[in-house]
């Protein structure tokens, strides 16, 4: 974008040789205390602003407003990343209570529930232990680590209806701000078992997440415990 150019005298005004920005030997200075508060600065303030306007700055800012306004794109969503096995999956924030490190299930007796591994104690309080991957049919043992970063099974203590669950998973990747308007429909070849939980897929570096139905995967876990 060009500018308009100041006049020479402007340039060279008494402000940037006797004033404040020069040697400061102007008489007036005494008075005015800055050259900003002396009538010889403002009205060569005003001289500068009623100067003409060429032709082409007029153009180029007209062609700056004529063009079309880029839309942001809004983060309206966000959600925990997480891999089970070599799926990458999705859960909404809202429903996290917790990130927890790994505990030691102790078996329910007389539950056999599928996916219901039993009791996890965490700070004290008792979780039901519920595995995704006995639920979605996923192969814990396929999954790998993605290069450059260390790998940490985590326990997601998640809540539905006032009922919390815990959820282990390989590996951890954390909080990820997402356009709902990003996802996508998932491919027909992902696990049947997988699918039916899913809202959607989103593409993230170089993961293709799985964006999980937190209603479905509630009332699901509800059913494990009944």
């Amino acid at each position: 974008m060009s500018t308009i150019p100041l006049h020479v005298d402007e340039q060279a005004g008494c402000w940037s040789r006797i004033g404040i920005a020069g040697d400061k030997s102007c008489p007036l200075l005494q008075e005015h205390v800055h050259c900003r508060n002396c009538d010889v600065y403002a009205a060569s303030a005003q001289r500068n602003l009623d100067r003409p306007v060429s032709a082409d700055y007029q153009r180029q800012w007209a062609e700056h407003f004529r063009a079309p306004q880029e839309r942001d794109v809004r983060q309206d969503s966000s959600a925990v990343v997480f891999r089970i096995g070599r799926e990458w999956l999705a859960l909404p924030t809202a429903v996290f209570v917790e990130i927890a490190p790994t505990a030691q299930p102790h078996r329910l007796p007389h539950r056999n529930a599928r996916g219901l591994r039993g009791i996890v104690n965490v700070g004290g309080k008792l979780y039901p232990c519920i595995s995704l991957a006995e639920l979605f049919g996923i192969d814990e043992q396929e999954g790998v680590a993605r290069s450059k970063r260390h790998t940490f099974a985590r326990l997601l203590l998640v809540e539905w209806e006032g009922q919390s669950y815990a959820l282990p998973v390989a590996d951890l990747w954390g909080i990820v701000r997402y356009a709902g308007n990003e996802v996508k429909t998932p491919a027909a070849t992902i696990n049947k078992g997988l699918q039916r939980y899913l809202t959607g897929v989103l593409h993230h570096e170089d993961m293709q997440v799985g964006c999980l139905d937190a209603g479905l995967i509630g009332h699901q876990l509800a059913r494990t415990l009944r």
